[in-house]
């Protein structure tokens, strides 16, 4: 039986209605990350969030300011590149208006050296170059101290400044550089502390090269941050629920083998 012209052009308007309300429904955020495997990590979650109808654009940033200035003006509509140490810092010294709203991965923060293979190797007054934001700084200097290679005035909390050491037996000479830029100095000191995503980037190895790490439970696990304002709409929640899924837990393992540790 054949179908009248009349029909056949209903039946069309109707599919592409339909095709219309269903692209309609899709929304679509902006993501911020950093170069990486936070940004490998949300391509994994993006395709989880694909399924849902939620759409995420990735944007790529270079430094640690530039994200939450991006997300507090509403140019972004979530971040996921810090620990909550640094959110709750730039929050406190910029009066950003953001939130946590889930917690991510974890990076155990390494100290790496092209001259020596371990800390004990260090010599006498070496130079040892640390990220130069207070929280990240301060995350070295409280591994040094956890280590016994320093010792910091009581009271610090996480964010220890080199004015704070009070016995530096080595001598170290710390020297605070750009995060991003660790990598690179990283042949013109003794030693350097640098962020395992930038590490990463670099081609070192955060589980095998590092001279000293992080042992991998702590303060530090990594979070998403969205505007206060944003926290409770529904994309927040499918935003969550893909990354923190059983796919995106298996590629983080497959793919990092335990340099990236997820926090679920």
């Amino acid at each position: 039986m054949s179908l009248k012209p009349a029909f056949l052009r209903t039946l069309a308007l109707s599919l592409a209605l339909g095709l219309g309300t269903a692209a309609a429904s899709a929304e679509t955020i902006k993501v911020g990350v950093t170069p990486g495997p936070h940004a490998q990590i949300l391509e994994a979650a993006k395709a989880v969030a694909a399924k849902q109808g939620l759409d995420i654009q990735i944007v790529e940033f270079s430094d640690y300011v530039v994200p939450n200035t991006a997300l507090d003006a509403g140019e972004i509509q979530a971040n996921s590149f810090q620990h909550q140490p640094y959110l709750d810092n730039q929050v406190a010294d910029r009066k950003f208006k953001l939130v946590s709203v889930a917690t991510t991965v974890n990076y155990p923060m390494g100290v790496y050296s092209k001259k020596y293979k371990s800390m004990d190797e260090l010599p006498s007054g070496a130079s040892l170059a640390i990220p130069n934001d207070p929280t990240n700084g301060g995350r070295v200097l409280l591994l040094l101290q956890d280590k016994g290679i320093i010792k910091l005035r009581d009271g610090v909390g996480f964010k220890p400044s080199v004015a704070d050491i009070t016995t530096n037996p080595k001598k170290l000479k710390i020297v605070e550089i750009d995060a991003a830029q660790l990598p690179r100095s990283l042949p013109d000191v003794d030693a350097a502390g640098i962020n395992t995503n930038y590490a990463k980037e670099a081609g070192l190895d955060p589980v095998k090269d590092p001279i000293l790490r992080e042992d991998p439970k702590g303060p530090y696990v990594n979070v998403i941050a969205v505007r206060e304002q944003d926290k409770d709409k529904p994309w927040v929640a499918i935003l969550v629920k893909s990354y923190q899924s059983p796919e995106v837990k298996k590629f983080i393992d497959d793919t990092f083998k335990g340099s990236v540790l997820a926090s679920w």
